[in-house]
């Protein structure tokens, strides 16, 4: 159902019914092997493709109802081959190595006690996402790969979309002998059932958000349990004094406008001042041309007059659209300096031929995912040969980047003993 017209205590309800099936599933699902998981995502797969019809009808009857932006979308909108793309993934995840197999460390003590870490699943994960229904693929591939539950809750722009794709991924845990309830999917788009998530101690073991900047603050501010944090992409491409031009002109294009309405798409240009009046009216001319629009500061503006003036807050802005950010800089750290007070610890990257630089940039970025003469919108799961990812990490504890099947694991130990007692 779309909606729920009932009191609080009804979400808390639902939620609680929803992880204790998610909690019996997941621990059917560890113990089932991972045969039996890469079976599941295959056949999932299968039924993608089968009911790509339905899918897209579902799709366009989201798109029907919406009124937002061209990118927005352009995250929303499904065709034929986004939804080959979102099988093609849970088959790249099936032939993945088992996260769950094999020994993380081993050791033993002088007392000849052996200590064995193992990874083993996290449990059972709460995600909370907007627009990109393919996400509901993705994120349920790489849970099950990693022998976890998962309970979604897309937005209600796609609410139809992702139940179409849910019922393919049921099917295919149906007909691997799993249960359904690996992968369930919130019946309503009420506020509520997202208060009555991040309410769920001891229910969830992890949440994810993957959304908007107000998204991601309601569920840091109100979860009552751990939260894996993806912050907006701030990003920056870095051409540094001792780039090639035509390398950083392909990288830069790419990095903008490949795709607008990722988190990987770059969002600021930093330009060395040593290389702005040669190279910087020949970036202007290439992105304009491609519709591309921007906001620089007022260097930029005295060698290209015609380029619009950054706002106060153009810097601190995700635009996910054709705009870019310009600023001139003075030197590496200068650019530095930049990302550090206006980026979001995503993704930043630095264009050069010289290598001392470049292992300067990369050691002194805070980023957690830094690049060096590669585009920003290869920060990606696929890309990084995770099969898809789940989100892109930006805090500091548990994982950062790309968030794979093993990046969704935890361990336990083992320890052997022939006896011994604690002195």
């Amino acid at each position: 159902m779309r909606a729920m017209n009932a009191e609080p205590e009804m979400f808390t309800k639902a939620v609680t019914e929803a992880c204790a099936a998610a909690r019996a599933a997941a621990a059917i699902l560890a113990s089932a092997g991972a045969g039996v998981r890469d079976q599941a995502l295959l056949a999932a797969a299968r039924h993608l493709r089968a009911d790509a019809t339905k899918i897209l009808d579902a799709n366009a009857r989201d798109m029907s109802g919406f009124s937002g932006t061209a990118a927005f979308a352009d995250r929303l909108r499904l065709t034929h081959e986004r939804i080959e793309a979102m099988a093609r993934g849970l088959e790249d995840i099936a032939a993945l190595p088992d996260p769950l197999a094999g020994t993380l460390a081993q050791w033993t003590r002088p007392n000849g006690l052996v200590i064995t870490r193992i990874p083993q699943p996290l449990g059972v994960l709460g995600m909370i996402f907007e627009s990109r229904p393919n996400v509901a693929a993705d994120a349920a591939a790489i849970a099950l790969k990693a022998g976890n539950a998962l309970l979604l809750r897309g937005g209600s722009e796609s609410f139809f979309s992702v139940a179409a794709i849910h019922a393919a991924i049921a099917a295919g845990l149906r007909e691997a002998g799993l249960p359904a309830a690996c992968v369930q999917v919130a019946p309503t788009t009420e506020r509520a059932f997202v208060g009555a998530m991040l309410a769920a101690a001891g229910q969830i073991d992890l949440m994810i958000p993957r959304g908007g900047k107000a998204l991601v603050e309601r569920v840091q501010r109100e979860a009552r349990i751990p939260v894996l944090a993806h912050a907006e992409g701030l990003n920056h491409t870095y051409i540094h004094a001792a780039a090639d031009f035509n390398m950083a002109e392909a990288i830069l294009v790419n990095a903008k406008l490949r795709r607008t309405g990722i988190c990987g798409a770059t969002e600021t240009l930093l330009l060395d001042a040593a290389i702005a009046d040669a190279l910087l009216p020949r970036l202007i001319a290439t992105l304009a041309a491609q519709n591309c629009d921007f906001r620089a500061d007022e260097r930029a503006r005295a060698i290209v007059p015609a380029l619009p003036a950054a706002g106060p807050d153009d810097f601190d802005t995700e635009w996910l659209d054709a705009i870019l950010n310009i600023r001139i800089v003075d030197g590496l750290n200068d650019a530095l300096a930049h990302i550090a007070a206006h980026g979001s610890e995503h993704t930043a990257a630095i264009v050069t031929q010289d290598e001392a630089a470049a292992q300067t940039f990369l050691a002194g970025v805070a980023s957690a995912v830094a690049l060096w003469n590669a585009s920003t919108q290869f920060c990606d799961g696929g890309e990084f040969g995770f099969g898809a990812e789940i989100g892109i990490a930006t805090g500091r504890i548990h994982a950062r980047g790309p968030i794979g099947p093993a990046q969704l694991t935890t361990f336990r130990y083992l320890v052997r003993g022939t006896g011994q007692v604690r002195p």
